[in-house]
Order: C-alpha cells, then structure tokens, then sequence
C-alpha cells in the first residue's frame, strides 16, 4: 500500500504515530469502558418494561460521543487542555481543576495501556496490514478486558464486530487461511459452551458466561483453530496463577466469581504476536519438533 511507504521507510515516524494513536484512542476507550455498559443496561431495562407492559425510564444515559466528559463528582465539563491523554493528568497532579477531588488513576493507566501495547504491536509487525488489524484488535481488547473487570459483561458490540472482521481478514491471509478461521470460531464457542454446561451439570454452578464463548471464538476466527489451545492454556494458567496471588493476599475470596475474559484478552493478545514462537519452542523442548 502506498500510503505505508513512508512509515516502511521510517521506523522511527511509525512508533511515534501508533503510539500517539494509541494515547488518544485510549481516552476514548475510558469513555466507552465507562459509558457502554450504562447504555445497554439502559436498553435491556427499556426491553424489559415494554415486555412486561410497564413504562421505561424515558432519561437515557450518555452516549458514546455526547454529552462532552464531566467529573463525576462536581459535574464540571472538562475541557480540550484537560483531556489531552497523559499530559493533562500531569499537569492537573491527578485532581479535578474545579473541585480538586483526585482522578481515578485508572483513566490515565488505559491511555498508557493502550499506547503502549500498540507500539509492541508495531515493533513486531512494522508497518504493514498486519499491524493495522492488530491494532483495531487490541484497542477493542483492552475494552473488553476493563469492562469485564468491572462489570462481569463481555459487550457483543465489540465482540461481534471484531469476530466477524476476523473471518473477513481470513478470506485474504492476513493471519490466517478462510478454513481454519471458520473451524477455529466454531471450535472455540462450542468448545467453552461445552465446558460451561458440563461445569454446570457437575457442580450446579455456572463458572463463565456466553461472552467468554464469543471471545474464544473471535480468536479462533483471527488465529486459527491451530491457536486454541495455546489461548485456553495461557488464559488458565494467567488465571490461576492471579487468582491464586489474590487469594493469598485475601484481596478475594475462594467464592468470589472472577471474570475470565481479562485472561482470555491477554492469552489472545500473546498468541497473535508470539504464539508460532511459543508453541514452536515447546514443541523443541518437548522433543516433537
């Protein structure tokens, strides 16, 4: 593609680039973890009430675009300098310039998140189209991931469209061939549905939801099914290892349900950019290769 030559050529202009991209699309990103889960809690209550014949609550909550960000805590609107990712956290000392109460720390981790994971991308795929899908799937992860964090949903506004945009990638190689990526979607959902329901029969508990199916899928779409099972071993042991840690901190207890798409995202995620290195090494340590 032409419009890539110059950054092919120049290194040095494509990390700057992605990871400026990176920063801003990372305090969009806030909006969405904070904003979506609101909106489609306000839609399927909506749904509810017009299916039980009862009147809905005719205030909807903020949308994606608008209104403009205020503090949550004085309704101050926050203006252009005050948003610029990073640098206004800064220049603010983590506080509200009206009320003074601190800004969560988590709104300038994402932006930073965010740039960051996408500037690895770019170190690993230079400038190619590649790295341009790998973007769009990493932006939508770290959604995904903090929205799961805090509200145990996994949105099929952006698992859907990231999956399905998978399987369109496939009919042109970019990570993989049409075949494995429809075997891998399939395989993925009906893999985890599986397990769901046998961890259900077993214990009478539920130990995931239908998001994590879509998840698998979606990376199944993007991976190939060959990636299966090097997403669900690294998303296990992630998992197991963190849980473990906070369990013996107490920071959580045994009972407490934790979401999994968190580590389903980073196992995805390692697998899109290492997983022919990681599974062709332990494949030489074990003797198979």
């Amino acid at each position: 593609m032409p419009w890539l030559e110059p950054f092919q050529q120049s290194p040095m202009l494509l990390y700057v680039t992605v990871t400026l991209l990176g920063l801003i699309l990372g305090s969009f990103l806030n909006v969405v973890i904070l904003r979506l889960p609101r909106m489609l809690e306000h839609e399927w209550r909506a749904q509810c009430a017009e299916f039980a014949g009862e009147s809905a609550d005719a205030t909807p909550p903020p949308g994606l675009a608008r209104p403009p960000s205020t503090c949550p805590h004085c309704g101050h609107r926050i203006r252009a300098h005050e948003n610029i990712p990073l640098l206004s956290f800064l220049l603010l000392r983590g506080r509200c310039s009206a009320c003074k109460t601190p800004i969560g720390w988590r709104y300038p981790a994402v932006e930073l998140l965010t740039a960051l994971l996408g500037l690895v991308a770019a170190l690993h795929f230079g400038a190619s189209v590649q790295l341009l899908a790998a973007l769009v799937l990493t932006w939508g992860l770290v959604a995904l991931a903090v929205i799961d964090l805090d509200t145990q949903l996994l949105p099929d506004r952006i698992t859907l469209p990231l999956l399905w945009l998978g399987l369109i990638l496939s009919l042109f190689g970019v990570f993989t061939d049409a075949q494995a990526a429809i075997i891998g979607a399939a395989a993925g959902y009906l893999l985890l549905w599986s397990l769901y329901h046998a961890f259900r029969l077993l214990t009478g508990k539920e130990g995931m939801g239908y998001g994590d199916f879509k998840l698998l899928a979606l990376f199944g779409a993007w991976l190939g099914w060959q990636a299966l099972p090097l997403v669900i071993l690294l998303s296990a042991v992630s998992g197991a290892l963190i849980g473990g840690v906070l369990i013996a901190l107490r920071r959580q207890g045994r009972d407490t349900a934790m979401p999994f798409g968190p580590f389903l995202a980073v196992a995805g995620w390692v697998a899109l950019l290492w997983g022919e290195q990681i599974t062709g090494a332990y494949l030489r340590l074990s003797g198979l290769g």
